[in-house]
């Protein structure tokens, strides 16, 4: 009978020890799936995380508790480190969409599963601003950038030079990875570049008597020369004309860049000395670089200029930004007279 009750003892013992394990295995379980499997991310919309060069996990997590409404950021530390993912960590831009479990992000993070950011840039005259702009919207730093756009192994790889790169970047928004180098950036816009040059464009630019980066450079000057769109194939016929003339393209634009000030708003007999291969009234024919990166607007409206018999333009004197046009200089020179008659009378000098 007491052989029979320690049985029952023992057996109820292991009952319990078995209960116990059980109870232990179910709640780690429980415990594994919460921490790896439940939703833990619940933004309103798809967020964006950025992990830079310095990868540096606590940046992360600073990430994903300020924007991407982790409802538990010790379950992600804890299953970060249960897989050693602070020791792979990999650069990027990755998406936090509502819904996410921390494994779901994790796997994304350690594969780097990246999505691609959207970059543009207009309106960009000078190359130290396409740097800043478009390192502003990477990960690249602009002095990296600026030091392969100003290296001449560099650029003459890509079939450019330092004072005429600027032609290879076409404005566009292109998608492309947050992380992306500056090499491979290069080697991108000169792909991009290629393309917009296709077969249409280049037969146009044959057929009028200039390479592809006289066009950049001629579509440069027609945009700083006016700010109005439906001027630009007019500016550039006239511009042809002249050069087809042999007659200096006289442009003010290349004055103020050889001069290096586009705040000038009246062109001096002085101004008009400095020994520059930009200065065109001292050289004939195009500049040797264009004066900024010109837009796709641009550059089309030189290869469909306006045939015209214009020579001459000035700006108009009631200062709407649109010129004046002429076919002979003493007409030209009206229009000037005009033009310099109320810059004196508002005193602009």
């Amino acid at each position: 009978m007491e052989t029979r009750k320690k049985k029952l003892s023992k057996h109820a013992m292991w009952t319990g020890i078995g209960g116990i394990l059980v109870l232990f295995i179910l709640s780690a379980c429980v415990f594994l799936y919460q921490t790896a499997y439940v939703p833990n991310f619940t933004p309103s919309h798809t967020v964006y995380v950025y992990i830079d060069n310095t990868k540096s996990f606590d940046t992360l997590i600073s990430q994903l508790r300020d924007s991407a409404q982790c409802n538990n950021i010790h379950s992600f530390i804890r299953l970060s480190h249960w897989l050693k993912y602070q020791d792979q960590i990999k650069t990027g831009r990755y998406a936090v969409r509502p819904g996410m479990s921390n494994l779901d992000l994790l796997n994304e993070l350690r594969r780097g599963q990246q999505i691609a950011v959207r970059f543009t840039f207009n309106n960009v005259r000078l190359i130290d601003e396409l740097a800043e702009r478009i390192a502003s919207q990477l990960m690249l730093t602009k002095t990296d950038l600026l030091s392969l756009l100003r290296d001449s192994v560099e650029c003459v790889a890509l079939g450019f030079t330092p004072e005429t790169i600027q032609a290879m970047f076409i404005p566009n928004t292109y998608e492309v990875y947050w992380n992306i180098t500056p090499e491979s950036l290069l080697k991108r816009m000169k792909k991009e570049y290629d393309i917009f040059w296709n077969e249409k464009r280049l037969a146009k630019a044959k057929e009028i008597g200039l390479s592809p980066l006289e066009v950049a450079i001629l579509a440069s000057i027609v945009e700083e020369e006016t700010a109005v769109y439906d001027e630009y194939p007019i500016v550039a016929g006239l511009y042809i004309n002249r050069l087809k003339r042999g007659i200096p393209l006289q442009a003010d634009p290349t004055i103020k860049y050889a001069l290096g000030d586009f705040t000038l708003q009246r062109i001096l007999f002085e101004h008009l000395e400095i020994d520059s291969p930009y200065n065109t009234y001292k050289y004939v024919g195009l500049p040797p670089g264009p004066l900024r990166i010109p837009t796709i607007k641009g550059m089309d409206a030189v290869l469909n200029y306006m045939h015209h018999n214009y020579l001459y333009m000035c700006a108009k004197e009631d200062f709407s930004g649109r010129h004046n046009f002429a076919v002979t200089l003493m007409e030209h020179n009206r229009n000037a007279n005009r033009y310099r008659a109320e810059l004196n009378r508002r005193n602009i000098r």
